[in-house]
């Protein structure tokens, strides 16, 4: 019998006022003439909670870009679950907030490029921290708790004191430092945005540092570099496991970055239930589990802890979604894989993230 999802990520749009140049979002975007309808989002939500969600994101893209952003977080309220919104911070105002708590939104995660401003707009690809700062002002003001989401690579690894700072100055409850993972434009850039080993290990021993300092006052989150580590991250928690993604013109998905798998042919909410989607679609079964998986997964007694790593960077890195992670020390591809991470390289210029994109990356410095 397959476990009830407890998360929804609900990306109600694909539009997006900034151009981050590590961005994991689809290459092809959604149009904002194909999003789901206010009603067909609060029928997501409510199927959503019957089958056995309790919490959403609600994200995108920029989801303040919806002008019905205040009547989905009712109704996902309305059907029961526990309302996220996570945003660049673009477009918030006193009133906009208001109105969102108002609604019953329970949290709100924004989203940092840096600790210095100009940096911070520089890697942003808009002149964007001062409405950051802002949001993050109001949003205390309120009383909603407030997270931050720090995506890490080459160009900000450095900065981790001062971005624990800022966490501190702001007043975030929690910080969400995520190295970089290379899907979508992320991949793109990859060259660019690849740290070095000290890089990491000097940033890892700050954050522990500041976990120490702050174990009371700041929940602190670091997403592991698995390029780096040896050993793969579990895929979502496990392929169509513990949560779902949503995309704008409802395609449903076992992760955000499925949507570059080929021959997956993801299931819609606009012509099949949720709940059919979860139980049922061979999209979500297609990973799910074990006995899919080839050697050296099915033989390993990592292999439902880890579940063989990420489908995704798995096809991106090799171009088979059934192979083991590359990021596996046991992956016949894992020294193509450390070879990208020990290639120094001067090439520093980070392609902003344009609306459209098309091509893959596979080993290439």
């Amino acid at each position: 019998m397959t476990t009830p999802p407890w998360a929804l990520l609900a990306e109600l749009t694909h539009a997006w006022p900034l151009h981050c140049g590590y961005c994991s979002n689809p290459l092809e975007l959604t149009r904002r003439s194909h999003e789901l309808t206010t009603s067909q989002w609060a029928d997501v939500f409510r199927q959503a909670a019957e089958l056995g969600v309790l919490h959403t994101h609600l994200s995108g893209g920029e989801p303040l870009l919806r002008s019905d952003l205040e009547a989905l977080t009712h109704a996902a309220v309305t059907a029961g679950l526990h309302t996220q919104l996570v945003t660049s911070g673009s477009g918030m105002t006193a009133q906009r907030l208001d109105a969102l708590a108002d609604a019953g939104l329970h949290s709100v995660q924004l989203s940092i490029q840096h600790a210095d401003p100009a940096r911070s707009d520089e890697l942003a690809g808009s002149r964007a921290f001062d409405a950051k700062r802002t949001t993050a002002r109001l949003v205390t003001q309120r009383g909603l708790p407030l997270g931050l989401n720090v995506v890490l690579h080459r160009h900000n690894l450095d900065a981790i004191d001062d971005l624990m700072e800022l966490a501190r100055e702001w007043g975030a409850d929690r910080i969400e430092l995520a190295n970089t993972q290379f899907y979508g434009w992320g991949l793109l850039n990859r060259a660019a945005l690849m740290p070095t080993t000290d890089q990491l290990a000097a940033a890892e021993a700050s954050m522990e540092r500041w976990r120490t300092r702050l174990r009371n006052e700041i929940e602190i989150v670091w997403v592991i570099p698995d390029y780096f580590s040896g050993t793969p991250k579990p895929c979502m928690g496990g392929w169509g496991a513990v949560s779902l993604t949503v995309a704008p013109d409802g395609t449903a998905l076992p992760c955000p970055a499925a949507a570059a798998l080929p021959h997956l042919d993801p299931p819609n909410v606009t012509d099949r239930s949720l709940r059919w989607i979860w139980e049922d679609s061979p999209a979500f079964g297609r990973y799910r589990g074990t006995a899919w998986m080839a050697s050296p997964c099915q033989a390993c007694e990592r292999r439902t802890e880890d579940f063989g790593g990420c489908r995704c960077q798995a096809y991106a890195l090799t171009g088979d979604a059934a192979n083991t992670d590359p990021a596996c020390s046991l992956s016949p591809h894992h020294a193509d894989l450390t070879a990208l991470t020990r290639t120094t390289t001067d090439h520093n210029h980070i392609e902003p993230r344009r609306p459209t994109g098309s091509g893959a990356v596979p080993f290439e410095g």
